[in-house]
């Protein structure tokens, strides 16, 4: 759980309220977030100024929904709104990464027309560009969506890579459609001169039995791309999270960058009427140096797209819990672990701070520190290995280990 500038949390004076944090633009779906360090803010609004700057990336700014010509918006304006925001809050004063939850859309006063598609929450990562933002996303997605009804879920996800890779994905594909031109029917011919990407789209029979061989994003990574999106499965594999590698969501590649995927319904192959696409995600790490900002602006974004079907869980939370305990991870096994460990606590209702994104020990170490939690629990690559947990006393420094299945219940004692 983390403080922005945008949405104070103020432990209450009221010694009827001690120990509570005070919120704003927070429903009780949206407490799923604040477990995984999420502090909730209010609807942007995007102006005219950030539109006149998204027109140069809104050439498709679009994914391909379901293989039959459907198409999500991804909604570049929003992001440019997110980074002013951003700039203009300061919010890169605050603790790294600034991570978002945000109960309403977007407001676009410029808009005539609202989209087809429901807009259930947003979360935002600024500030990281590391696999465990996404990952992070996704286990949070997943967890709602589960309050919601949906289980039987799937991830399709690619990578594009860095700019780098884009590029030479880029080259390639252009001159895998120009060698077989011949091949390409009428339509296609003229798009190519245009844009390559479209021809990914297209349904003609022709057209999609050479997209068959085409070149795929993946062959192209650089070696930092390949590593970012190799640990990103390793995070849904340890989560037990199913994914397929789909190389057709190639994204807006004016802007996103590395990581694109969508949370799909298995339901929908057996029950057509059901909803197929159920969220998207895109990291977007380039948007802010071509917003001309001075510095790169790492950032990825989910949107989830469903019609609430439980009318309880958007009640308001104006209090929650101040976090008793302070979660301490060390090196890449413990990170693989660490979403799991929050799950288990999150469904024992039991508040959690932590720094997933840091990698080093006193920066961790700081950060209980200053939140004063009575309880640390540490997990490194031999509890990692183990399935334990290490669990101190901050008072009286003593510490036991602990099987991670037991954690929620050990707590529970110990804070009595």
């Amino acid at each position: 759980m983390k403080t922005t500038k945008s949405s104070p949390k103020k432990e209450s004076k009221n010694k009827k309220d001690q120990g509570t944090i005070n919120h704003n633009h927070l429903d009780k779906i949206g407490e799923i977030a604040l477990y995984y360090g999420c502090s909730p803010h209010a609807p942007i609004e995007i102006k005219k100024t950030d539109i006149d700057t998204a027109k140069e990336f809104l050439d498709h700014d679009y994914i391909d929904d379901n293989g039959k010509g459907d198409r999500l918006p991804l909604h570049v304006e929003e992001k440019v709104a997110l980074l002013r925001t951003y700039t203009e809050e300061e919010m890169h004063t605050l603790p790294q990464p600034v991570m978002l939850y945000f109960k309403s859309a977007f407001k676009n006063p410029l808009l005539k027309k609202t989209s087809d598609y429901p807009r259930y929450c947003d979360i935002e990562i600024l500030g990281n560009s590391k696999s465990v933002a996404e990952a992070t996303l996704i286990q949070i997605a997943r967890a709602i969506l589960a309050e919601e009804g949906y289980e039987n879920i799937c991830i399709d996800i690619n990578s594009i890579g860095d700019k780098d890779s884009m590029a030479r994905f880029t080259r390639d594909l252009t001159n895998y459609y120009r060698k077989h031109i011949n091949d390409l029917h009428t339509e296609c011919r003229q798009l190519l001169k245009k844009d390559p990407f479209e021809l990914l789209a297209c349904k003609n029979d022709r057209c999609k039995q050479l997209n068959e061989n085409a070149p795929q994003s993946m062959g192209f990574l650089s070696e930092s791309s390949r590593a970012h999106f190799q640990e990103v499965l390793e995070y849904l594999e340890a989560l037990d999270i199913p994914y397929r590698i789909n190389n057709g969501l190639i994204g807006n590649r004016k802007y996103c960058s590395e990581t694109i995927f969508e949370i799909i319904n298995l339901d929908h192959e057996t029950k057509p009427k059901e909803q197929r696409t159920l969220a998207i995600g895109v990291r977007y790490d380039g948007l802010s140096k071509k917003m001309e900002f001075k510095r790169e602006i790492p950032g990825v974004g989910l949107s989830i797209l469903i019609k609430g079907k439980r009318e309880e869980l958007r009640k308001e939370v104006k209090k929650t819990k101040i976090p008793q305990v302070y979660f301490i991870q060390l090196g890449f096994e413990a990170k693989l672990a660490s979403l799991k460990v929050i799950e288990i606590l999150r469904k024992a209702k039991i508040p959690v701070y932590q720094s997933l994104p840091k990698d080093k020990l006193g920066a961790q170490v700081s950060m209980a520190e200053k939140n004063q939690t009575p309880f640390t629990i540490i997990i490194g690559k031999k509890e990692a290995m183990e399935g334990t947990a290490i669990v101190r006393d901050t008072a009286t420094r003593s510490q036991e280990t602990i099987k991670i299945e037991d954690l929620a219940v050990y707590l529970k004692k110990a804070s009595e």
